[in-house]
């Protein structure tokens, strides 16, 4: 055992662990490790505000599948950090949030910045580690690392600030890495056994696929059983978008082809994915899931298995391995599917063809609101233009290996159906959770993580107001990304709910705010403002240029019509009843 004070025991775990940048702002909880960093071989990255710090290492986990790191000040500094963290969780993201305290002298006396810090994180992280002696720091660091990879999820390392000091005898903790395998041998057969069987098998690739680096071992499994794969929610990289059984993602503003198809359905392969429950509600008026298939899960998570749909067969296991055991297990059978192979191949691509067809021709919405607004905006200084053409546009001018993020909101859903990846780790977005003020922040982690690889942010623009600030984080450490900020002055995903439910009673629901192109400029980066469609893709390559080769970041501000798509959460509202005289005619 070596000596050394606990805050070397804590930076030589972080070392053993391959830490190399920690995202966070400063702060006196925990300076005496903070000051060797440097010699230790790790960056801390300063950012505006500690939300923004934990959406970061969030992105580089995903990036990477590594640890993303984010560290405070105790109290405030951490409590900022929680919206962050969540998202994290529904992302499966194994970010370590270091959390210093008050010191354990002064806890209970409600000093200055004391705050109960494990509560706060509890419902959101898979393991909470908090040093309770000094010379126990190297374990518990080592073990909230351990954990953030063996639970997929963000843990908690908390550390009293005074404990950071001493001398202790310690060995530094080697990384403990799970070797996961593919599912039990007797439910491995069981599901090769149901897709023997299958005659329209559709394989869902969830964002397991990804964290497993499984894409290939999916593909190999669609191709053996020529089964139509479409991408769970949010996860649109599962899956590479120019194969010819990819189908898009099913949820909200998904893939229309790709719902038809997963309908016909008698055996669905949920491969990697929880199946949560958002990203599997009806959409563009389909009711699409398909009751009477059988289903086979496939989750590492046990307590995933048949916890939101009702399944035939649940494999716990890694996506990765499963996809091999279950394409090996079929290579040599004979399968009901194999016969009808060739029109299914046919019946996929003439869903896709039909499906990119209306997408060409779905130039705006159709509904009596939006085209009001479209009505509206012809009176507007400048040529408003349609969020479906900006996406269609945006869409075509995507650079090679592109990462992209996208924030809650209206357009930013609707996005979906138009962002399409080759390869995993290159969509990020905020999953269940659905924060706003997240694209951003999260794509500098991830460009962090992958400099080689362009970098763009989608976002409306009340969720960009809630991180803009974090493009000084961007300039001031040479992070360059490029932000697409879809100007239409509205909260759109709720004001559509006040189109719907509430005849269009407008409350808190407008935005109107000085130029963010502008703004961006002021903050030490570049600025467009489009509002030409024929300007959109010119100007998406003009910033990736400068983001790749001259090293700027770039806010391009496109300047929408404020027309809406589907409701964003028609499942959770119901027209409104009044019984009071004074709220009569507020129905």
């Amino acid at each position: 055992m070596a000596r050394m004070t606990p805050s070397e025991a804590f930076v030589e775990t972080l070392v053993a662990n391959g830490v190399t940048d920690i995202f966070g702002i400063m702060g006196s909880a925990f300076m005496d490790a903070m000051d060797i960093f440097a010699p230790a071989g790790i960056r801390l990255i300063p950012v505006v505000h500690e939300q923004g710090a934990a959406h970061m290492a969030d992105g580089y986990a995903r990036a990477t599948g590594k640890h993303g790191v984010v560290i405070g000040q105790n109290g405030p500094g951490i409590s900022n950090c929680v919206t962050a963290i969540a998202a994290a969780y529904w992302a499966h993201s194994p970010v370590v949030m270091i959390t210093p305290e008050t010191g354990t002298l002064g806890q209970g006396l409600g000093g200055f910045q004391e705050a109960d810090q494990l509560p706060m994180f509890r419902e959101f992280v898979k393991y909470q580690g908090h040093v309770n002696n000094p010379a126990r720091m190297a374990e518990y660091t080592g073990r909230c690392f351990d954990r953030a990879l063996s639970e997929i999820g963000p843990t908690q390392l908390n550390i009293p600030r005074d404990y950071f000091y001493g001398d202790i005898d310690v060995d530094i903790p080697q990384p403990a890495r799970l070797d996961r395998g593919p599912g039990g041998e007797r439910t491995l057969q069981e599901a090769a056994d149901l897709l023997a069987e299958a005659k329209f098998p559709v394989i869902v690739a969830g964002g397991g696929v990804v964290m497993a680096d499984g894409v290939e071992e999916c593909k190999a499994l669609a191709e053996r059983l020529g089964a139509p794969v479409v991408n769970s929610y949010q996860h649109n990289d599962s899956f590479p978008a120019s194969h010819p059984l990819w189908c898009g993602p099913l949820g909200y503003q998904g893939s229309k082809a790709g719902m038809k198809l997963i309908s016909k359905a008698d055996v669905v392969i949920a491969l990697g994915s929880r199946l949560g429950p958002f990203g599997t509600l009806p959409q563009h008026g389909m009711d699409y899931w398909p009751t009477d298939a059988k289903i086979i899960q496939i989750d590492a998570d046990h307590k995933m298995l048949g916890l939101v749909k009702k399944i035939s067969v649940g494999i716990c296991g890694d996506a990765k391995a499963a996809a091999i055991a279950l394409t090996n297990l079929l290579t040599d059978k004979a399968l009901a599917c194999d016969a009808s192979k060739e029109a299914r191949a046919a019946e996929i691509a003439d869903e896709k063809k039909a499906w990119e067809a209306e997408l060409d021709e779905w130039i705006h919405e159709k509904d009596d609101f939006s085209l009001d607004m479209i009505e509206e905006a012809k009176n507007e200084p400048g040529n408003w233009l349609h969020p479906r053409q900006v996406l269609r546009e945006l869409e075509k001018a995507m650079p090679e290996d592109v990462m992209v993020s996208t924030d809650i909101g209206n357009i930013n859903s609707v996005a979906h159906s138009y962002l399409r990846f080759e390869r995993p780790r290159s969509f990020f977005a905020p999953m269940s959770f659905g924060n706003c003020g997240y694209a951003l922040p999260t794509m500098i982690g991830a460009k962090t993580a992958a400099p080689e690889r362009p970098a763009i942010a989608y976002a409306g623009d009340g969720a960009w107001a809630m991180s803009m600030t974090e493009i000084m984080t961007s300039v001031r450490h040479d992070i360059p990304v490029t932000g697409v900020v879809f100007h239409n002055r509205q909260w759109g995903a709720e004001k559509k709910n006040q189109v719907d439910f509430y005849n269009r009673r407008f409350v808190a629901g407008e935005l109107e705010s000085e130029s963010f192109a502008g703004i961006a400029q002021a903050m030490g980066a570049e600025g467009i403002v489009v509002d030409k469609l024929e300007d959109v893709g010119p100007a998406l390559k003009k910033a990736i240029d400068m983001q790749m080769n001259e090293r700027k970041t770039c806010v391009i501000e496109i300047m929408c019509t404020r027309e809406l798509g589907d409701p964003f959460r028609r499942d959770a509202l119901s027209k409104p009843v009044r019984y009071l005289e004074k709220y009569k005619d507020y129905v």
